[in-house]
């Protein structure tokens, strides 16, 4: 995996943080991108210290093809390639359907959906050029089976998962493969600040009786990329304990 490159969207904090950390002790350059920019320094510094070749940052807005297309192209310019893209970023505005409102899901169908859309049609066509590439979609386990006041979100995850198959079948002819990651009940910052009591009800809906970490998600993120995957695509693996099942 030596002199390869990976682009993690919201790569700053929980998830996409230790999916760069993940690359980073595979020896990938590692560019980050994020909405903001709090932390960035700190960020870096781990990554380098992980084993990282280089490290970048822009403060890119996923929802925006214009910005988009510009950083891609600039990734381009300044190493010649993307051998991966890690399309992470994603919000969320929960609310009952009946109270929300259209910026709520507006909001999230932009950066969840279309900013999935605008990350892979601008990296896709260098991918395409050089016969060569990995891009993994970040879904989730509630748009495969939905959640009480989380319309816009499931509608987004779930939007992710037929764009990765339709994706994988365009691009398939000129090897570049296109693959989902759905977690499930993870451990991060928004997690942890959860009642104990809370935590122990979702437990007991997953098999393996825990929620699963940042490191589980991002060690399937590699796999999916690595060379051991040569021959799978326009697949969603469910990282979820169990849960789903």
């Amino acid at each position: 995996m030596e002199n390869k490159n990976a682009l993690v969207t919201g790569g700053l904090r929980g998830i996409g943080h230790a999916i760069g950390l993940e690359y980073a002790r595979n020896g990938f350059d590692i560019i980050l991108w994020d909405v903001m920019d709090e932390g960035k320094d700190e960020s870096i510094d781990l990554l380098k210290k992980a084993g990282a070749g280089e490290v970048f940052f822009n403060k890119v807005n996923v929802a925006d093809l214009a910005q988009v297309s510009s950083a891609i192209d600039e990734i381009i310019s300044k190493q010649g390639k993307l051998d991966v893209l890690i399309n992470n970023a994603g919000i969320t505005k929960d609310n009952l359907l009946i109270s929300m409102t259209e910026d709520e899901f507006d909001r999230v169908i932009s950066v969840n959906l279309k900013g999935t859309f605008n990350c892979s049609k601008s990296a896709v066509k260098h991918m395409i050029k050089r016969r060569s590439g990995s891009i993994i979609n970040i879904s989730s386990v509630i748009g495969i089976m939905g959640n009480k006041g989380q319309s816009n979100y499931a509608a987004s995850k779930a939007g992710i998962i037929g764009f990765t198959k339709s994706l994988a079948k365009e691009v398939g002819s000129r090897n570049v493969r296109v693959n989902a990651v759905a977690p499930g009940f993870i451990e991060t910052e928004m997690t942890k600040k959860l009642p104990p009591e809370v935590i122990a009800e979702y437990a007991k809906l997953i098999p393996l009786g825990r929620m699963g970490s940042v490191e589980d998600v991002a060690k399937v993120c590699f796999f999916l990329s690595s060379e051991n995957a040569n021959y799978i695509t326009g697949q969603v693996i469910h990282c979820d304990g169990g849960m789903l099942m």
